[in-house]
């Protein structure tokens, strides 16, 4: 599954080569006061599934959910292949999901922001299909998906949240395919950074000025674009006077005008960028 940055499971024991993501002892198992303040600071909002059930059925919930050790820039959350054994909510950082071609070549399919869930995709083989990498320094809730399901079934809450995931999942998949088959190219990338804003927005961050943690490579791969026209895009959107860029920041100058190049709402993702991971 993918995300102009989204949603997705993986396994609850990182293979051996994953550095970075062994469980944190059991006395770092989230408490629901800890869980509260944790998702309140991430401004998860109601994009994360404790924010959309009661006390009760939370209380229920964080019985399940464990800590994990920030990953680190490059670090493995899950690699393709492994089994799927748990469910993961970005609390802070970010995630890029990606899968081999045919041909043996990276194809990037999401990243993902904090309150997005990661390894939807994974349910009906119980393998990953995707491998799921660091950004940047990242924190990540692990909630194991026997227990969650299990939990699911006895607390309505929790199942109708599960439901509404797996709905803004398909409609990101929807908008995904809307925004590749459009064929001008600065209406792809206009199109990924409106998507971004409006994700950071939902988060209560700036919808004008944000950080890009992914490369342009990555950028360009997830558009299917050569990175050479993303460079040169970007050049000529600062031209214009659309944005300006410092490196990594990049702050958006004419929303209006950005809209008009992206055609407007038909490609502005509800909540990522993915084409789930």
């Amino acid at each position: 599954m993918s995300s102009l940055g989204y949603l997705g499971y993986a396994a609850a024991i990182a293979p051996p080569q994953a550095t970075g993501t062994e469980r944190m002892p059991s006395s770092n198992i989230v408490d629901l006061h800890g869980l509260k303040q944790a998702c309140s600071a991430c401004s998860l909002h109601d994009l994360c599934i404790p924010m959309g059930i009661t006390n009760e059925e939370l209380e229920s919930l964080e019985k399940i959910i464990n800590r994990r050790r920030p990953l680190h820039r490059g670090d493995y959350l899950y690699r393709p292949g492994d089994r799927m054994e748990a469910l993961y909510a970005v609390r802070s950082g970010s995630v890029k999901t990606s899968a081999l071609s045919d041909d043996g070549q990276e194809q990037v399919t999401g990243f993902h922001l904090p309150g997005e869930l990661l390894g939807l995709d994974a349910i009906s083989e119980g393998i990953h299909p995707c491998a799921a990498r660091a950004l940047e320094t990242t924190s990540v809730c692990e909630i194991p998906f026997d227990r969650l399901e299990e939990l699911a079934g006895r607390v309505p809450g929790l199942q109708r949240q599960l439901f509404r995931i797996m709905s803004r999942e398909i409609q990101t998949d929807e908008h995904l395919m809307t925004l590749l088959a459009k064929k001008s190219s600065d209406a792809r990338l206009a199109a990924f950074l409106l998507s971004l804003s409006s994700r950071f927005g939902e988060r209560g961050f700036s919808r004008q000025e944000f950080n890009l943690t992914m490369s342009r490579n990555d950028i360009a791969n997830y558009l299917g674009l050569a990175v050479e026209t993303v460079s040169r895009l970007f050049t000529r959107f600062q031209e214009s006077g659309l944005l300006s860029v410092d490196r990594k920041l990049v702050e958006i100058l004419d929303m209006d005008r950005m809209h008009q190049v992206a055609g407007a709402q038909t490609v502005d993702e509800p909540h990522s960028d993915k084409h789930r991971g």
